[in-house]
């Protein structure tokens, strides 16, 4: 169900015209799905979502085993390795910072992804753009993950599986009111 609604996210967003029209550079809304599993489910479930987001997506868009389906792997798996740690270590995180950072990622491992295929290494000139624009993406990923989130919780459409997205908020909510102190 996952995997079917990343798909529909990432055709979607094919619909939408790119306001910034550089290469290698979109709004990532299939990373809402990836964000939301690492949240309700784990890091092995997420991956199975990556993946098969991934390749399916490629199947279907006539891009199956070209280079944009290994960039696409490279920075998707990247993004959920990236995301999954700062949720398992840094549990004060918001899911916008996370998200930020899984963008980041994502641009990275497309450009390490591309170096390799062109084998040069000039393309890595490419990464402060890429990083930079990465940062506005990621917020907006992240802002509509939370959103989703908190619309499942105040509706326990996921019952005791977001416990873990209350705890989370509860350290955040908990470090905020002591700053203010």
């Amino acid at each position: 169900m996952l995997v079917a609604q990343a798909l529909v996210l990432q055709f979607i967003e094919r619909l939408i015209p790119n306001p910034i029209p550089v290469p290698g550079i979109k709004l990532g809304l299939a990373n809402i799905v990836t964000l939301f599993s690492l949240v309700v489910f784990d890091f092995k479930a997420t991956l199975s979502i990556i993946l098969l987001r991934v390749v399916l997506g490629s199947l279907l868009l006539g891009t199956f085993l070209g280079a944009g389906l290994f960039m696409s792997l490279a920075g998707a798996v990247a993004a959920g390795c990236i995301m999954a740690l700062l949720l398992r270590f840094l549990p004060d995180i918001s899911l916008i910072g996370v998200s930020i950072a899984g963008s980041v990622a994502h641009c990275t491992g497309q450009l390490i992804i591309a170096a390799l295929l062109i084998n040069h290494s000039g393309i890595f000139y490419y990464l402060p753009i890429m990083l930079l624009l990465s940062v506005p993406t990621g917020f907006v990923t992240g802002l509509f993950s939370t959103k989703v989130i908190k619309y499942f919780k105040s509706n326990n459409i996921m019952g005791s599986s977001l416990l873990r997205f209350d705890m989370k908020q509860k350290s955040v909510n908990r470090s905020s009111h002591n700053s203010l102190y």
